[in-house]
């Protein structure tokens, strides 16, 4: 294989090592990080055990890269978690993965972040959102134009990324700097900006709203509750392995891509989080229902909110172009294995893309977004939100799986701490699944992820698990040749 050329699928190694960590913090820096800390405030309870949540969501965001990192370069091909979950816990696992991962989270996603792009957009440009009829229109047309993009060439979907993370960084970055200059004198970063004049209805509406509906939890009860949400804002890293047959030199530049993406998320994280406390103070964080925006406007009102909902809008366009850009590459993996349409399979000889898999996948998410709406995104989200969190836990542990069936198969790196710190990552994994179940309101959607993977593995066992007709013996094979 050539990994200045092209895979053994016929994909280009065109990502170089910057390209391969834009689309790692595209994946993880979505619209979560202007809305998320609310919540984490809220069933946190104070400053201080909101910013501890982060700090540990950094932490095990950190050993889920450590593993990953080690991943990719074991399996640096298109789908390469889909390899990984096949590989170590049989073929029906990664077939359950793939099919609620693009028909589901992926085609969902797609298209609930069309909408929140074309509602923020207009907010921005408009000072309020579009009729009910010209948002899902602009939405569908979004899709239309990202896929095409996506269609149209590998390079054309990294400079949407490239220059969409460039835009989300420049505004969290704004956010902390906001902060740094606003912020009052003694404790900054724990106290609100209530004073000065800088929009002071705003900020004193904030610090005396009302605090979160449910009754305070212990401390430590809290924090765990808050590391639920902290987690899932920090989830995505792995998409980067799904387009391991398009990065130059994959056993180098894939590691480095996750480490070094996910290492420049943790930093704007808590410097963001940070920003919203010195300037919302916990209780205004906890009660804003649009908190970067709400920050914001606490120093520049109302031309601050608007240039909050354009950064809103350029976030989701950037996580829009991710999922194009890498999901298309697990329906290629599981075609190419033969155990989806042979079509998907087929990737454009002078383009170098999946056209059938990202058509496919665009194609879904239209569907989605025509039949469900946004209210019946929003609860299969919700529902398959376990599901993701589950195959995110095992692909973690398959390191551990595999060493233990492949004991003495080349590693081309080795990350320190194995096998604890995947062990860890594991672990804590399985803490973020079963903190999520005790949510009542994940909890009564999760029937509908069940439901969907159940399908699935039916599905499998419909097509693949089909009793064979005996073999005839060779006597008689031979016996009808002349």
């Amino acid at each position: 294989m050539d990994d200045a050329g092209r895979d053994e699928q016929g994909l280009r190694r065109e990502l170089s090592a910057i390209d391969a960590t834009a689309v790692v913090i595209g994946a993880i820096v979505g619209v979560g990080i202007f809305f998320t800390p609310s919540r984490v405030a809220a069933l946190a309870g104070s400053a201080d055990m909101a910013m501890l949540a982060w700090v540990i969501g950094g932490v095990i965001a950190l050993l889920g890269a450590l593993t990953f990192a080690e991943l990719g370069a074991l399996v640096p091909r298109a789908g390469g978690q889909y390899e990984l979950l096949r590989d170590a816990y049989g073929p029906a696992t990664g077939f359950v993965y793939v099919i609620c991962n693009a028909t589901a989270t992926q085609a969902g996603s797609i298209a609930v972040i069309a909408l929140v792009c074309v509602d923020n957009l207009a907010v921005g440009l408009r000072g309020e959102v579009l009729g009910a009829g010209a948002t899902l229109a602009c939405a569908l047309g979004l899709t239309l134009g990202v896929t095409l993009a996506n269609a149209a060439g590998l390079r054309w979907g990294a400079r949407i990324q490239n220059l969409t993370v460039v835009a989300k960084l420049a505004t969290l970055l704004a956010v902390g700097a906001v902060a740094l200059l606003a912020a009052p004198g003694p404790e900054p970063g724990l106290e609100p900006l209530f004073s000065g004049g800088l929009a002071p209805g705003l900020a004193s509406d904030l610090a005396s709203g009302p605090p979160p509906s449910r009754p305070p939890l212990h401390p430590l009860a809290g924090l765990a509750a808050a590391l639920v949400p902290t987690l899932f804002t920090f989830g995505g890293w792995q998409q980067v392995l799904w387009m391991g047959g398009e990065v130059e030199a994959p056993e180098r530049n894939l590691p480095l891509s996750i480490l070094a993406g996910v290492i420049a998320v943790i930093l704007v994280y808590l410097l963001a989080n940070w920003a919203y406390l010195a300037l919302l103070g916990d209780v205004g964080v906890a009660s804003s229902e649009t908190l970067a925006a709400d920050a914001v406007a606490v120093v520049y009102a109302d031309p601050g909110r608007r240039a909050v909902a354009l950064a809103v809008a350029v976030s989701a366009l950037g996580v829009l172009n991710a999922q194009l850009l890498t999901g298309p590459r697990l329906l290629l993996a599981l075609a190419r294995d033969g155990r989806l349409f042979p079509g998907l399979a087929r990737v454009h000889a002078t383009r170098g893309t999946p056209v059938p898999a990202i058509a496919l996948l665009s194609a879904m998410a239209v569907a989605l977004l025509l039949i469900a709406g946004p209210e019946g995104l929003d609860r299969l989200l919700t529902g398959v939100v376990l599901v993701d969190a589950v195959f995110f836990m095992l692909t973690g542990l398959a390191s551990l799986v595999l060493a233990r069936q492949r004991p003495h198969a080349e590693r081309p790196v080795r990350m320190p701490g194995f096998p604890l710190v995947p062990l860890l990552f594991g672990v804590a994994e399985l803490g973020v699944i079963i903190g999520a179940w005790l949510d009542p309101e994940v909890r009564a959607a999760a029937a509908i992820g069940a439901a969907w993977m159940l399908a699935a593995w039916v599905l499998y066992l419909l097509r693949f698990r089909r009793p064979r007709a005996p073999r005839q013996p060779a006597q008689s094979d031979s016996s009808t040749t002349t």
